[in-house]
């Protein structure tokens, strides 16, 4: 019985390892969505704050990136959901199954004095048979995740190199053209759900600044 109780502790512990790094990932998860939702309304007030001060081309730059920020965050915020439903999941399996074990042993602790000592073995060792399918599958199936994962970054991360190999230096001019032109829309649709209607567009002054924290302090003219 001891023995049978060892390993079943021996096969939690590996379960519980699992669990940990669902919950670090969970964690991980909730910084990084804090850390964009801090960066957006930071974005939200520069872009505010260019636009305000005619600098458009640069508002616009800032708006495009709100765009794709959010839209990172939205991604984010479902795997986190995700995440903390699978650690919820597997949390409750686990306690079942600890519980069923603890239970199946009560009982047949109670029968030692009924039935032979091999009997209430076989029984001990089909009591945690039972449990430890559960248990040992969760670590085969993390396994897998990451193995998914790390090829999901590999295939990513080759992608994206090709495509930067591939650049045909003859459209940069063209593509940046296009690159403005998105940001100008991206603006435009921010300030539409601030309330603000945008200026007519137009290039920005060449002597325009970024308003906020980086930009340098000069004399004031009179």
């Amino acid at each position: 019985m001891e023995a049978a109780r060892q390993e079943f502790r021996d096969k939690m512990a590996h379960y519980n390892q699992a669990l940990a790094r669902i919950a670090g990932v969970a964690e991980r998860l909730k910084n990084q969505v804090k850390t964009k939702s801090v960066r957006a309304k930071e974005l939200e007030r520069r872009i505010l704050a260019n636009h305000s001060a005619g600098n458009i081309e640069l508002a616009g730059s800032l708006a495009r990136e709100l765009q794709e920020l959010k839209a990172d965050l939205a991604t984010d915020t479902q795997e986190l959901q995700e995440t903390e439903d699978a650690y919820q999941a597997n949390l409750r399996q686990a306690k079942v199954a600890q519980k069923e074990f603890e239970d199946k042993v009560r009982k047949l602790e109670k029968q030692l004095s009924l039935v032979q000592i091999k009997e209430a073995q076989a029984e001990a060792a089909a009591a945690l048979s039972g449990s430890a399918f559960s248990v040992g599958d969760l670590g085969d199936t993390m396994k897998s995740v990451e193995e998914i994962l790390n090829k999901r970054y590999e295939e990513s991360a080759g992608k994206a190199r090709v495509a930067k190999d591939l650049v045909d230096m003859d459209k940069i001019v063209e593509k940046e053209n296009e690159r403005k032109a998105l940001e100008q829309v991206a603006l435009a649709e921010f300030l539409a759900s601030q309330g603000i209607q945008a200026a007519p567009s137009a290039e920005a002054p060449a002597a325009a600044k970024e308003i906020g924290p980086t930009q340098g302090s000069g004399p004031s003219g009179s």
